[in-house]
């Protein structure tokens, strides 16, 4: 079992910055299968980050590439998302995710196990 906490999210004017947490608990921690998904109201999940476990690199969206960066401090069990440049359409519920290693897709909701409870991001015009 694995628990996640996230935290770090909040209202931010177009233009600013946030870093999200995600905590994590339980069964050992391995920063290589997480993820970061975002669901907005009336809309789908959708895949924002992760790490592939291959060599632990990161993905990202389209829509945040270049603005957003994944890190890990595996000595606190904790993964980061430092989120810059934020836009409106940026607001949304942010969820961290664990899935099981060696899963090769990434992307998709379905592959992980565990979310933590989410944190909403909303970002002023």
């Amino acid at each position: 079992q694995v628990q996640l906490v996230e935290s770090g999210g909040g209202l931010v004017q177009a233009g600013g910055s946030l870093r999200l947490s995600c905590a994590a608990s339980g069964r050992t921690f391995d920063s290589c299968a997480m993820g970061w998904f975002r669901q907005a109201p009336g809309k789908e999940r959708e895949f924002v980050a992760a790490n592939e476990w291959t060599r632990c690199s990161t993905h990202y969206s389209d829509s945040v590439k270049g603005r957003f960066t994944m890190s890990r401090d595996n000595a606190k069990n904790t993964v980061y998302l430092q989120m810059n440049s934020l836009k409106p359409e940026d607001t949304a519920v942010y969820y961290c995710a664990s899935r099981g290693s060696q899963v090769a897709v990434i992307r998709t909701p379905a592959t992980y196990n565990y979310w933590g409870q989410g944190t909403q991001v909303t970002v002023s015009s």
